[in-house]
């Protein structure tokens, strides 16, 4: 199922696609260069959509799908899909240490604010990693928090969990 969304205030067409996966439907949010959002369907990140007739063809779409299906199954570590994030400096900077905590690691919110030389910045950590736009592919599933308790996931707990636990093996 695909659909396509305009943006009113930049008037730039937001191209929506689904797909399923091991942890439920996944939006996939793309334009002609980029992934721009990964979203769990019916997660808290859920964009309004209008019907399109045609499938949308587009090579990044085809790319970030075969890497999911790499990834669910165990056969790829890092995603190599083009993807695009908006939000503010610090969103961004919090987001670029997402990408380098590695596969099956798990960090909390405050290590990643100390690794960010912010050592007393957890909960605004906490805050940008809940606005991460490009679930998975950029994983905020590998932050926990400070007691190691699972905590808030826009695909929910179960999702959060099965994902960690994939990466375990």
């Amino acid at each position: 199922m695909s659909f396509v969304r305009t943006n009113v205030k930049t008037n730039i067409r937001i191209n929506v696609i689904s797909h399923n996966s091991p942890v439920g439907w996944l939006d996939i949010y793309f334009n002609e260069r980029a992934i721009t959002g990964l979203y769990f369907r019916g997660g808290k990140h859920i964009l309004p959509k209008s019907p399109v007739d045609a499938l949308l063809q587009n090579p990044v779409v085809a790319q970030v799908k075969k890497e999911l299906d790499e990834y669910f199954k165990g056969k790829r570590r890092d995603f190599t899909v083009p993807i695009e994030m908006r939000g503010t400096p610090f969103q961004k900077f919090v987001w670029d240490r997402l990408l380098q905590v590695d596969y099956g690691e798990i960090k909390t919110y405050a290590d990643i604010a100390k690794e960010l030389g912010k050592p007393t910045a957890s909960r605004a950590v906490g805050g940008a990693v809940g606005k991460n736009p490009i679930s998975i592919i950029v994983p905020c599933h590998r932050i926990v928090g400070t007691s190691g308790k699972l905590t808030g996931f826009a695909g929910g707990i179960e999702a959060k969990k099965l994902l960690l636990e994939l990466e375990r093996g």
